[in-house]
């Protein structure tokens, strides 16, 4: 078992969350009109412990790296194709680059293991934000991990650094003024390395949690599924810890993303997951640093099979449900404009005193699909 820094999280403010449920039942309009929007928007003002949420400056983190597994014939495309898009990102041409700054968010895209970076501007540092993106950020931990049919991963100073760099990445964006991150990855070959981690986790058959990735054929996906099966049974993986679990199949990505989980959770910072990979280093931080789960925020269901089942076991329900399998963090950032026109209302709206109506009253909302939404998400009371 790996042995972890201890990690000073604050406690999440259920005083906070509820006042700002209390400042949305006042607003003049029906209760819980808004619905999982209302709940997430509450939830924000306990993780920041104030009933006046700030997210103005936001940022999305990518975390880019290959996978040595991509040899046993996982993925549809090569791992060039990561060093690829890595640089489109470095451009701010990627997909999610262009919605990122529709919405007025940042982009961020850091080199964890990318295979072969030959010709990509990295820096050492942050570079100045043009028009919403930074540069490719180099915190390589190594040139792609190993085969983990072969061998492990990663080694475990390989994870801790990996980890490591995810945590004191979050304290600088902390410093710089971030108010909420979404997360995001690229790598080929990490919707492999993510179902390996949650059907380990989550000690389930990877029939059930390994989808196609982006589009594999049956015998692939076969081929897939059998790779997973042959290292959960090699390494034990089911009656392992969750550091270890990503050690031996998970991926730099993964490990780095579980870092700003917890490094978000350190400062009060909002981490919205996006997809299964995200997801994936989410489910892990919860059995390490399990007070992490109320600083994160779901957005989309995400048509891997293994996006239920995590989000299950999390406690969360996502609210975009729009069959979304681009990755990068284009499903995080697309929840942050609907955040947005929430926030507004609950700045802004009127309040029934204002204008002298009448309260509406709560006859039996529990039943209703909002406050079950509401419910079942960490950190809300």
């Amino acid at each position: 078992m790996i042995r972890l820094p201890d990690y000073n999280i604050p406690a999440f403010s259920h005083e906070a969350e509820n006042r700002s449920r209390e400042i949305w039942d006042d607003i003049a309009k029906p209760l819980k009109g808004l619905g999982a929007f209302e709940d997430i928007i509450s939830r924000i003002c306990g993780m920041q412990d104030d009933v006046r949420p700030d997210i103005s400056k936001r940022i999305c983190v990518i975390m880019c790296a290959d996978n040595g597994i991509v040899s046993r014939g996982v993925a549809q495309a090569p791992s060039a194709v990561t060093r690829q898009v890595a640089d489109s990102m470095s451009r701010g041409l990627s997909c999610v680059c262009l919605m990122a700054a529709h919405a007025g968010i940042d982009t961020l895209p850091v080199d964890t293991g990318i295979a072969c970076a030959d010709g990509i501007e990295e820096y050492d540092g942050l570079t100045p934000a043009i028009d919403h993106h930074y540069k490719l950020l180099n915190r390589c931990i190594a040139r792609s991990t190993k085969d983990f049919l072969q061998e492990p991963a990663m080694s475990e100073d390989e994870f801790l650094k990996a980890l490591d760099t995810g945590v004191q990445l979050t304290a600088q964006l902390y410093d710089a003024g971030y108010k909420l991150i979404c997360t995001g990855e690229l790598g080929i070959g990490n919707t492999t390395t993510s179902a390996a981690v949650a059907s380990s986790i989550l000690r389930l058959d990877p029939a059930l949690v390994t989808g196609r990735g982006s589009g594999l054929d049956d015998a692939s996906f076969m081929r897939k599924k059998e790779v997973i099966s042959e290292a959960i049974s090699k390494y034990s993986l089911f009656d392992m810890e969750a550091s270890d679990i990503v050690r031996y199949v998970g991926g730099f990505d993964i490990a780095s993303l579980m870092g700003i989980f917890i490094g978000g959770a350190m400062h009060r910072i909002p981490v919205v997951i996006d997809g299964v990979i995200t997801a994936s280093a989410a489910l892990a931080v919860s059995r390490l640093v399990p007070e992490a789960v109320s600083y994160m925020i779901p957005s989309h269901q995400g048509q891997e099979q293994a996006m239920g089942y995590i989000y299950k076991d999390l406690g969360f329900e996502p609210v975009i449900h729009a069959k979304l399998k681009l990755g990068e963090g284009t499903g995080a950032v697309s929840l942050i404009p609907m955040l947005d026109m929430a926030k507004e209302v609950y700045d802004k709206m009127a309040r029934f005193d204002d204008l002298s109506i009448e309260r509406y009253v709560d006859h039996g909302s529990k039943d209703s699909a909002a406050d079950s939404v509401a419910d079942s998400m960490g950190g809300s009371s």
